[in-house]
Formats: C-alpha cells, structure tokens, sequence
C-alpha cells in the first residue's frame, strides 16, 4: 500500500531533510522538500502537488510549523493529508499545541530509524485506507439485484479484508495481542445471540466489527501509548483522543461492517452513568455495540496479563462486572453475562 507513496519534508535544516530522506528511502518512497513554510505552502498550492504525508519542524524562521499546519489544514486539497510534527521541542504544551492544529503525529529530533519507519508507515496507510473507504461508496441503486448482490458480497470481503489488515498493524503498533482480540470478537458475537433484541446480522457486525476497537490508538504519540507508568492528565487527554481519531477515519464509509466499526472505536469507553469519554453519553444513548464491546473488552484484559498488571481469576472479573452494573455497563448485558457465565468463561479461557 506504501510503495512510491510521496512525502513531503518541510524543514530548515538541510541536514535534517537529509537524515529523514536517508532513513525513510528503504521504503522506497518518493520525496520533495522545502526549507520554509511559505515555499511549502507555494507547492501544496500547485496543480500537480501530490502527496500522502507531510513531515513538518516546527521551529523555522518566518512562519513556524504550528502556523503553516494550520495553513495547509484550510487548504480543501490538503485537509486530510497527515502532518508529522518533527522537532526538538519535546514538553507537554508543545505536544498538545501540535494535535490542536491539526498534527496527527509528534517525533522528537535525533530521530529514532524505527520509530520515524513506523509512524510514517502507520499514518500514510491510514491516510490510504480513508481514500479507499471514500472511493467504496459508490451508487448501487442502478444495478440489478444480482449484480447488487454479486457487489455487496465483494465489498463486504473487501471489507474484512481491509478490517484483519488494519488489525494486524494495530497488533504490531501496541501491547493488544491477536488472541484478546478475536477473544473480543466472539464475546461480543455471543452476546449479540444471547440478545433479545438482536439480530444474527448484528453479531455478524459484532463479530468483525470490534476487533477494530482501539485502532485509533495508532494515532497516539509511542511515548505515551507505551508508558509504563500512570499517565498525566495532559497525556490521558492526547490518549482519549484515540476514540474520535478512529471515527474520523472510519465514519466516511457507508458500507455496514465498517460504519459498525466505526460506532464501536467512538464509544466503546463511554460508560452507562454518563462518566465515560469522549461525549459522555449514558444509558442507551450509547450505541447497543459501544455497550457490549465496553464489557467484552474489560472482561477479557481484566483476565489476562498485561504490561501493567497479572491476570485476573475468571471468578474475580465476574464479580468486577457484577459490582460495575449500572454504573460501568449496561445492567442487561451484565445479567446475559452471568446466565451464561460457563459459555463466556470457555471463551476467556481460550489461549
């Protein structure tokens, strides 16, 4: 999906052009630069500009990177092109500032060879994934039920295929593992079927749907995704965002599995008390997936090692999910749950 991607390095420093140029060419991208911010905005405004990621410093005489991100984000042919803040400064405010104006991603100078490969990696796929999810929608009214048919099956293939790759990235980008997250997935599915009010369709929605729950975390700083200890307020902030970073990426389609991944990746941290992020929703305000996906999800970490923590006896997250009804989750889904204790622990058990 990379392959012959553009990238354009704005920096003042021609040794630093350089350096990026150096690491980044293995991945044989094609690259243009500029040495301050008026001539790179000169060049995104010509007619044959055309590029998938933009590396920006931020300290540079005349207008500095915070200024021309904010620029090029008014621009309609550059809006959704991803910048890459690379700099020195490495404080809170400047961080914060950089996703403010519109940055998707902060790196620190001396570069990082693997670090600045995978950020760039990460973000020109997604960036590549949003066109191709815009490029599906496409008019089915004027086809033929069969040749409807015959398409709708294709894109949803198209769909799941796109979902396991995404998820793959996301595997090799954080601490989620491949079995918690097909463990999710068939929690969620199983509580779809056990739903009255559901249909075999939505666990099928569930079911590929939630494994792409956290994907917005690959937008988040490395230091911050990775810390070992607690996190500042600050830092918990720029983590939150993961949430409306994903459905930013995944609302544009209209196609059913990835429309449902998209509700899952926005709301599956809102909490049925209202306490929850990012808007806070309550009850059934939040979406039926949001909910199941917020107690699958805790159910299967609480059991399993993390990072941060040892795993958890079964009998120890049931009775976690049991003190959170009505607070954290949904009373209803909490007592599926506990009818059906031995069929969801034979899923958490699942290595």
């Amino acid at each position: 999906m990379v392959s012959h991607s553009r990238i354009l390095i704005v920096d003042d420093v021609a040794d630093n052009i350089q350096v990026a140029m150096n690491l980044l060419r293995e991945d044989n991208y094609e690259f243009s630069f500029a040495n301050n911010g008026e001539k790179a905005l000169s060049l995104l405004k010509g007619d044959k500009a055309a590029f998938d990621l933009i590396l920006l410093d931020i300290m540079m005489p005349g207008m500095d990177g915070y200024s021309v991100c904010q620029a090029i984000k008014s621009l309609p042919k550059w809006h959704d092109v991803p910048i890459i803040f690379l700099t020195a400064k490495s404080d809170i405010d400047s961080i914060s500032k950089a996703f403010a104006v519109g940055g998707v991603d902060y790196v620190t100078k001396p570069f990082h060879a693997a670090e600045l490969l995978a950020r760039v990696k990460t973000h020109i796929q997604l960036y590549l994934t949003k066109k191709w999810l815009k490029q599906q929608n496409i008019d089915l009214e004027t086809k033929s039920r069969y040749a409807e048919e015959r398409l709708l099956t294709e894109l949803e293939n198209s769909q799941k295929e796109l979902i396991w790759m995404l998820t793959e990235l996301m595997e090799s980008n954080s601490d989620e593992t491949g079995k918690h997250i097909r463990r999710v997935a068939e929690i969620c599915s199983l509580l779809a079927i056990k739903h009255p009010a559901l249909t075999e369709q939505d666990a099928h929605s569930l079911y590929y749907g939630s494994p792409m729950h956290d994907i917005g975390k690959l937008t988040i700083p490395h230091e911050i995704l990775h810390k070992a200890g607690k996190l500042t307020a600050e830092e918990f902030t720029i983590m939150k965002t993961h949430t409306t970073n994903a459905y930013k990426l995944l609302s544009n389609s209209k196609r059913r599995l990835i429309k449902s991944a998209a509700i899952i990746a926005h709301q599956h941290h809102e909490k049925w008390d209202g306490s929850g992020y990012p808007q806070g929703l309550s009850g059934t305000e939040i979406h039926i997936y949001g909910r199941i996906v917020a107690i699958a999800d805790v159910f299967d970490a609480l059991t399993h090692k993390r990072c941060y923590k040892g795993p958890w006896e079964v009998d120890e997250a049931f009775d976690y999910i049991l003190q959170q009804r009505g607070s954290h989750f949904d009373p209803e889904l909490v007592d599926l749950m506990a009818a059906n204790r031995e069929d969801f622990t034979d899923i958490i058990q699942q290595n």
